[in-house]
């Protein structure tokens, strides 16, 4: 539609120009980045101009860089890979991705304002045995950034390996050091979508998901997407934490807008581009589907099957109780509007004025 607004970056950012770039490059160097012959070596050296890219970022070695199809591939290789013979302890608002690939591990509280429950975490560590801790760096649907720096301590303190879900913190905030791997994803950075990456810090070994020719030093089999990797690559070098930082500015003027609406997480540390609002009475699928008409692509914090609208896991762990059905997610891109805001709180008030009329 013309004169949409897209404001649903944490789904996917629009693909940033120097990335299509390179990706097309890429595409146009046409050899295997396994084979010896000039193309190949040609393509090669774009796979390790990449991999050195990410470890430079942050801060692991480029020989620890594995490639892999998203983030989500690149958590399975984390929590299956690094996991096994240890206890695994997720936190209680993390991803469905790692969710999935943690079955029967236990979970770990958030505080009301969405960040890790620390003094759990230390609990739960002291009950003995070597863990596997995951925990996201920034919520996606809250933007709540979580204190990596205290849990990384924690796990050190307690012989505990741990894995960070970076996928959305990665270009929008600085990532703590102290993790044993990280996953990110490209086209979250505004890269293509089918590239991935997860970093080991040095000395660590991941068994792979998938078995193959030997790729990635053996610990992901298949050969590399080579344009969305160059892509993914291009994209971080414009995804910085100063350029995300001034998103902040139109966040905060829909906070401030949207009268009638509770912001989730609102106390805690978040990502500069994301804002959770929750609007008591109405459905979050109803609230996305009433913007949508009027232009703005938002997302709902729930999952929707069948036509019915499940809680927020994210909103019940902070405690939101029935509201937790009730928030919509609002994610600024990388080349949001300066009007987006205005445009946002216009349609918005329209909608929840109808909207909370009709649940009344």
């Amino acid at each position: 539609m013309s004169g949409a607004l897209y404001l649903d970056a944490n789904a996917t950012e629009p693909l940033r120009p120097v990335a299509r770039a390179a990706a097309l490059a890429a595409m146009e160097l046409g050899g295997n980045p396994s084979s010896v012959h000039a193309a190949g070596r040609a393509a090669r050296r774009v796979l390790e101009e990449a991999r050195e890219a990410l470890a430079a970022r942050f801060g692991g070695r480029a020989q620890d860089v594995v490639f892999t199809s998203g983030g989500t591939e690149a958590n399975a290789l984390a929590l299956r890979g690094i996991g096994a013979g240890r206890r695994l302890l997720v936190g209680a608002t993390e991803h469905p991705a790692v969710l999935a690939a943690a079955p029967g591990a236990g979970v770990l509280p958030v505080l009301a304002d969405g960040t890790l429950d620390l003094a759990a975490l230390e609990a739960a560590l002291a009950e003995g045995g070597p863990a596997l801790v995951a925990l996201m760096a920034a919520n996606n649907e809250t933007g709540v950034l979580h204190p990596l720096a205290a849990a990384a301590e924690l796990c050190r303190r307690h012989g505990a390996l741990l894995h960070v879900d970076a996928v959305q913190a990665a270009g929008r905030v600085a990532v703590a050091v102290g993790w044993d791997s990280l996953a990110v994803s490209g086209h979250k950075l505004g890269g293509p979508c089918g590239a991935g990456a997860l970093l080991l810090r040095p000395g660590l070994e991941v068994a792979p998901l998938i078995a193959g020719g030997g790729q990635e030093r053996g610990r992901r089999g298949g050969t590399e997407p080579l344009p969305a990797i160059a892509g993914m690559a291009a994209a971080l070098a414009e995804a910085t934490p100063a350029a995300a930082a001034g998103l902040a500015g139109l966040r905060d003027a829909i906070e401030a807008g949207a009268a009638g609406a509770t912001v989730a997480s609102a106390g805690a540390a978040r990502l500069p581009n994301t804002t959770c609002l929750v609007l008591p009475g109405v459905a979050a699928e109803t609230q996305v589907i009433a913007l949508d008409i009027a232009g703005i692509r938002v997302s709902a914090g729930a999952a929707c099957s069948s036509g019915k609208v499940a809680r927020s896991p994210v909103l019940q762990a902070m405690g939101f109780g029935e509201d937790a059905g009730s928030g919509i997610r609002v994610s600024l891109p990388w080349n949001a509007p300066a009007d987006s805001a205005e445009r946002f709180l216009a349609a918005w008030a329209a909608m929840r004025d109808r909207l909370s009329r009709r649940a009344a």
